[in-house]
């Protein structure tokens, strides 16, 4: 169970209506699972609830979505609309660099700010922070603080935690997976998650060009430092030949662990604009997030190990 007293939250959220609810630039399934499970919550006690983000989501998460109205910063997005807000909770980052576009506005707005997270990675964002870096999901903090509020579940809610949880731990193969985790599974294949389902409509939904940039990507794998790591470059020309966008590259990085012996790995991928989003990742208890600190980046998904 998290260590987050989550009391001084609960009374936030009951003595006030106006709620707006934010993740990370290009969310992952925990990003917007915890977010719309939130929403969900807090619409369940009556509250006012609007959902902006700093980018779109992925096409493959769009059935999380469902009926949320999810807007991101440049689709019309007004100042008011922040204004409109008592209470601005971000979810799934403590990092200004992951927060694009959005970060003025979270600076200067009036609201009570909060952040739910679980990202080693930290900056100051003058918010009250309810953090747990042993936790392996932002998902299992916020199925925490729906049991703190008394909030029910249901399977639309199941399914973006089950999600949240499910891709953020791996799959249950990183070392931050507990019994505790598989508790809150147990409680949410109960109330409606369909795990063959969910892992279907991730990952089993890819198209003939997403897999030909595969092919590509996988294709152009290198090794360094005895194999320890492993590292993928992704350019500009692969998303022409293929017909794919920077999008598409979510997730291959993973592949580069499945080498054996293979303890941290990054993908470079080119934008649109020449310049280079670099992600990391790492099996063991190997801190890359202060590389991407370094270039001033954070929050990186390396799995928290439990001590």
């Amino acid at each position: 169970m998290s260590t987050i007293n989550w009391a001084p939250l609960c009374e936030l959220i009951h003595a006030h209506q106006k709620f707006l609810l934010s993740c990370h630039v290009r969310p992952d399934a925990d990003a917007l699972g915890s977010e719309l499970a939130l929403a969900c919550f807090l619409r369940e006690l009556g509250k006012d609830v609007r959902v902006i983000n700093p980018s779109a989501h992925p096409k493959s998460m769009e059935f999380l979505v469902q009926e949320h109205e999810v807007r991101y910063v440049g689709d019309g997005v007004s100042t008011a609309e922040f204004e409109w807000a008592e209470v601005h909770i971000v979810l799934d980052t403590s990092a200004w660099s992951q927060l694009p576009g959005l970060a003025n506005f979270y600076r200067k707005t009036d609201s009570k700010k909060v952040i739910i997270d679980h990202h080693v990675s930290s900056d100051s964002l003058g918010a009250e922070e309810f953090k747990d870096v042993t936790s392996p999901a932002t998902g299992c903090l916020v199925y925490d603080l729906g049991r703190a509020l008394n909030c029910s579940l249901n399977p639309e809610i199941a399914t973006l935690l089950y999600a949240a949880i499910a891709t953020d731990t791996g799959w249950f193969r990183f070392p931050s997976t507990t019994a505790y985790t598989m508790q809150i599974i147990s409680e949410l294949i109960k109330a409606g998650a369909e795990p063959h389902q969910i892992y279907e409509l991730l990952y089993e939904q890819n198209n003939l060009p997403q897999l030909r940039l595969m092919g590509r990507v996988l294709g152009q794998v290198q090794t360094d430092f005895d194999g320890l790591l492993a590292y993928t470059i992704v350019s500009c020309e692969d998303f022409s030949a293929t017909g794919t966008t920077p999008v598409d590259t979510e997730g291959l990085v993973n592949y580069c662990l499945t080498l054996a012996g293979t303890q941290a790995a990054f993908i470079a991928v080119e934008q649109r604009s020449r310049q280079v989003k670099i992600s990391f990742r790492s099996r063991t208890a190997w801190d890359v997030s202060k590389v991407a600190e370094s270039f001033g980046g954070g929050d990186t998904d390396r799995p928290p190990v439990r001590c």
